[in-house]
């Protein structure tokens, strides 16, 4: 079984890159897992827990209150659709990265499509809800598809002079 070989500092850049996709598809599905097995009214009195003590202190603190506004809006269906969303998510990076470490060269086409479609669909929602948070990740997931592309053509090139 083949490993992806770091032979300078653009493959390295470019596994760090990868290992925190592979993450991030990671957490999505340990939140997308989460969803499926509590309740809405459990999550509304987890968010009431863990913000209380912020709120006491600070009742116009901007985190705590977007924490239980969030909450406050779940219904069956949104939690239903939220967790099959992460775990589509999830289950596609954690695949694609590990396809990518394990130096399978049809990865890289799919991992650039998936993200571009990914891209499409977050510029989507920024139009409806902008938020830091989805253009931090919009902005990561254009860099590791220009990564991702990068280390393709090089990964060719290699491949050819091989042959």
């Amino acid at each position: 079984m083949a490993l992806l070989k770091f032979t300078d500092w653009w493959d390295r850049f470019f596994a760090i890159g990868i290992i925190l996709k592979g993450l991030d598809g990671a957490l999505e599905l340990v939140g997308g897992l989460f969803l499926l097995f509590v309740a809405p009214e459990q999550i509304k009195d987890l968010a009431i827990l863990i913000t209380q003590p912020e709120l006491t202190d600070d009742p116009n603190d901007f985190i705590a209150n977007h924490i239980l506004q969030g909450a406050s809006g779940l219904s069956d269906h949104v939690v239903v659709f939220t967790a099959a969303y992460l775990l589509a998510h999830g289950i596609v990076k954690v695949v694609l990265v590990t396809a990518l470490l394990l130096d399978k060269l049809w990865a890289y086409p799919w991992m650039i499509g998936v993200l571009v479609i990914f891209i499409l669909y977050q510029f989507y929602q920024l139009t409806l809800t902008p938020s830091l948070g989805l253009v931090v990740l919009t902005v990561f997931d254009i860099l590791i598809v220009g990564l991702t592309w990068h280390e393709y053509v090089r990964h060719r090139r290699r491949r050819k002079e091989l042959t």
